[in-house]
């Protein structure tokens, strides 16, 4: 299940209100009037936009919003409730066999344990598996870093038209030092390029590359786990032993905060008995 991260926009908006109030309590807003031109900003969009289509084809842009927009999302998935799953499977594949996990499967959303537990059923060797999943996984981790290259790169190129843009800014402040009362504003216009390019870079595309590569880390350790629970399903593990290999994937604080549920439960059980 996907759900919104709402953490991305929340700090994207904390780091602008920041720069915000550190320009209006120094200068106030004649002064944060100074620190807006279009024309910079122009320069740093566009030089951006123009490297990219230069550095990839058309299908990688056309990902872009795409690859941008699963910053803002994350998977819903407690490991838990992931073990149990496979508890589950191992269980009912040592009691009826384990042509009996064809149907157990149909409500399963998850694609990756479908094509595992599958591929289990047809009788494929735990080797292949493993060989087949990896590949998987390989291949994954090959999109998501092409995808999230982009995003690396808005990174890599924004301070770097920041800075063109502060040099075209000095040329034409240079070839006006008649008017010596113009070289303090048309400096001022000139750096301004330089902060918008840093900012974005810092505060946008450089979190953002390192939020998507992290969610990529997360994806390939679940489907380790995953790939642990098949092959286990498939060898006929006894189901607590199984649950203890898989438990091991667990932080310290998920396995107690599960045994104070388990314990919260059978003391409500207790109570029902004794009322």
């Amino acid at each position: 299940m996907r759900k919104r991260d709402l953490l991305t926009p929340i700090g994207i908006t904390i780091g602008f209100i920041m720069i915000i109030l550190a320009i209006l309590s120094n200068s106030g807003m004649e002064g944060f009037k100074s620190f807006l031109d279009v024309a910079s900003l122009l320069v740093v969009i566009g030089g951006v936009i123009g490297s990219l289509l230069i550095n990839f084809n058309m299908e990688q842009i056309k990902s872009t919003f795409k690859v941008i927009k699963e910053a803002f999302n994350q998977n819903d998935r407690r490991l838990p409730e992931l073990i149990e799953l496979f508890i589950r499977l191992s269980e009912r594949a040592r009691r009826e066999g384990i042509l009996a996990l064809e149907n157990e499967i149909e409500d399963v959303k998850e694609p990756f344990i479908k094509k595992g537990i599958l591929l289990a059923v047809d009788g494929v060797e735990p080797e292949v598996i493993n060989d087949i999943m990896n590949a998987e996984i390989t291949a994954m981790e090959e999109r998501h870093y092409r995808g999230r290259m982009i995003v690396e790169k808005c990174a890599e190129y924004a301070p770097a038209w920041g800075m063109i843009g502060t040099l075209i800014g000095l040329v034409l402040m240079l070839n006006n030092l008649s008017d010596p009362a113009t070289l303090g504003p048309s400096m001022a216009v000139a750096l301004l390029t330089t902060l918008y390019g840093t900012v974005l870079a810092n505060l946008v595309f450089t979190p953002m590359a390192s939020k998507l590569e992290n969610k990529t880390e997360e994806e390939v350790f679940i489907k380790q786990i995953i790939i642990e629970g098949v092959i286990g399903v498939q060898s006929g593990q006894n189901p607590r032993i199984l649950e203890e290999k898989l438990g091991a994937f667990l932080s310290n604080d998920t396995k107690s905060k599960d045994d104070k549920e388990e314990e919260d439960v059978s003391v409500a059980e207790e109570g029902l008995n004794e009322a």
